[in-house]
């Protein structure tokens, strides 16, 4: 028997010939013709800027390349470098309309090589790329991102930056060919008066000038080809909301908000949804930077999450997003991977504290309780009610003292932020308020002196969404209100407040304990370090001073190596990171406080909404 299993298996073609001869696996195309188009974009650029770079080996490769033209060429090869290179980064993300302009491209470069350097080789690559992006097309089916012409102006502005720095860079790579020694300023005007075709003041000798005019005029016109064709375009603004959508969401919360205190969060205007074919489930999400962002739990009935789930996922591979869900619950946490193969890492604990079991009495609320007792003995009260509650004056006031004690240029918080206070749709949400009246203040807000805004968990339940208050107020407004509401909680009817989300916080709890290994010790110290930055330690204390329980949140990806893509999405969401016009272009639309403003917000992490946290 075995002597006729190895006559078989000799007989067999090895794995290894097999796979050469069917080629790549095709989910691989993509990543690998993007990675051989920035290779050809990279040495195209080269070719076309450094003069030594034509008497190298690797000008011997770029020379029967697809997308070079002539030797000579450079303003060509310059431009044609960089499409390529913008076009890989499309092509690895299986857009479209980058497989579309590949597969228009490549027969031109491969004619080009043809007919100008009667090049086979360079035709042989091109026709090779070329079959492997038709055999593949149907690994190329990504939609294109959502769209607006404010990208025709960051082009602009980008590629601007970018054609200056590289324009320094072309005209200072024939140092042995410039007459005289001109200085930085003479190089900047050269470059400026290039991008527009106008001869600058640098002269060359040995027929330079030319090569150096045309790059930058090739540059320039790039540029301006560029923003023309992204300002033209037809808009594909990002999915929002509708009223429609908030309805339905609004009835799955009735029924089943209950289960995350994250769901009413849900609601926020900025995001989009999709549902289960049910429609008894649903996921909202925002896309940031190519990253499909959902947070917390779907909304709904469990049964239908892998519904719903399934559609964002379909979704995503349709855009060919990155997915990425941050701050669900273990339960979530355990639906999404089950149902999706992708993996989850805790991220930190929220704290929850049982109104039942809270109380100011006992010497581990010493500190609190005198905190409190300090506050009201100088005059200040508190007001805790639903929004229904408030007159539209108070509300007006609420309002514009939420704004003008915001502390930063644009509103933080996604996944634990509602975005909005004292909407006529939210008037189930609870706002607690602190008071004083004090002779001569000449505050717009009068007596209002802090903020804090709570939205629906379920019937019985609220989530602390935001915190603010006037600089000029007294230490230890937060812990005022919260004791407030906690107080306040059984008369409308709360059994239970989700306080803030504490990051990493068992490392920090675990890490001073006695016995800690080295390595938890080291990790603890680490984040203490950024706490300088980031207040991760500080708002882990704040919240332990209402003695609550800790439930874990946790953050679910597809690959380890999308960590990094999807924290910085998180952090561009949450507000930490703000991709705008710098200030002297951006207007400033909060109103001016007559009092110093306080960041009433903490920038802890960027899975969370931003809560202020005021030490004693």
């Amino acid at each position: 028997m075995s002597s006729r299993i190895d006559g078989d298996k000799s007989g067999q073609v090895p794995s290894g010939v097999r796979r050469i001869f069917r080629g790549p696996r095709p989910e691989s195309v993509p990543g690998l013709v993007g990675t051989a188009v920035a290779i050809v974009g990279l040495l195209d650029v080269a070719a076309g800027v450094f003069p030594r770079f034509q008497h190298s080996r690797l000008r011997a490769v770029a020379e029967v390349i697809p997308g070079s033209t002539r030797p000579m060429a450079a303003a060509v090869t310059i431009c044609a470098g960089i499409l390529l290179l913008l076009l890989a980064h499309a092509l690895k993300r299986r857009k479209r309309r980058a497989w579309r302009a590949a597969v228009f491209l490549l027969p031109v470069g491969a004619a080009a090589q043809f007919v100008y350097r009667h090049s086979y080789i360079g035709v042989v690559i091109a026709v090779a790329l070329l079959a492997l992006l038709l055999r593949h097309q149907g690994e190329f089916k990504a939609l294109p991102d959502p769209r607006s012409r404010w990208k025709a102006l960051a082009n602009v502005i980008l590629m601007s930056a970018g054609s200056i720095g590289l324009g320094l860079v072309i005209v200072n790579a024939h140092p042995s060919k410039v007459v005289g020694r001109p200085g930085l300023y003479e190089q900047i005007a050269h470059v400026l008066y290039g991008l527009v075709g106008i001869e600058g003041p640098i002269a060359y000798s040995d027929g330079r000038d030319w090569i150096v005019g045309y790059s930058l005029g090739a540059l320039g016109m790039l540029t301006a080809l560029t923003t023309i064709y992204l300002a033209f375009r037809p808009e594909h603004p990002a999915a929002r909301l509708t009223t429609d959508d908030e309805t339905k969401l609004r009835e799955l919360l009735a029924k089943h908000g209950a289960r995350d205190s994250l769901g009413h969060f849900a609601l926020r205007r900025d995001k989009a949804v999709v549902f289960s074919p049910s429609g008894k489930a649903a996921v909202t999400y925002r896309v940031v930077s190519g990253v499909m962002l959902a947070s917390g739990d779907p909304i709904g009935d469990v049964e239908a999450w892998p519904g719903a789930i399934e559609r964002f996922m379909a979704e995503a591979k349709a855009h060919s997003w990155t997915p990425a869900v941050m701050g669900c619950s273990e339960t979530g946490g355990e639906v999404w991977t089950r149902e999706t193969g992708l993996d989850a890492l805790e991220l930190g604990d929220e704290a929850i504290v049982d109104v039942k079991d809270f109380s100011l009495t006992g010497r581990a609320m010493r500190n609190v309780r005198q905190m409190v007792k300090r506050i009201e003995r100088n005059g200040y009260t508190t007001k805790v009610r639903r929004v229904s509650e408030l007159t539209e004056e108070e509300l007006e006031q609420v309002r514009g003292a939420a704004e003008a004690w915001r502390g930063t240029d644009t509103e933080r918080g996604f996944s634990m932020a509602l975005g909005r206070v004292g909407d006529p749709d939210d008037g189930d949400c609870i706002i607690a308020t602190a008071h004083r009246v004090e002779e001569g203040d000449t505050s717009p807000f009068g007596d209002l002196k802090a903020i804090q805004h709570f939205v629906p968990w379920g019937k019985d339940g609220m989530s602390l969404e935001l915190m603010r208050r006037d600089r000029g107020a007294d230490p230890g407004m937060n812990e005022l209100l919260i004791v407030a509401s906690l107080e306040a909680a059984p008369a409308l009817g709360i059994e239970k407040v989700s306080l803030n989300f504490a990051m990493f916080r068992s490392a920090l709890a675990r890490g001073e304990k006695i016995g800690a290994g080295p390595v938890l010790r080291l990790w603890r110290n680490l984040l203490v370090f950024l706490s300088r930055w980031f207040q991760i330690e500080s708002l882990y204390k704040f919240n332990a001073k209402f003695r609550p329980r800790w439930e874990p949140r946790f953050v679910v990806f597809r690959t380890t190596r999308d960590l990094p893509r999807i924290g910085f999405a998180a952090m561009q969401a949450e507000g930490f990171v703000t991709l705008a016009l710098p200030r002297l272009f951006a207007a400033r639309r909060r109103p001016k406080p007559v009092r110093t403003c306080a960041h009433t917000h903490l920038s802890a992490v960027p899975a969370q909404a931003e809560r202020e946290v005021q030490a004693a």
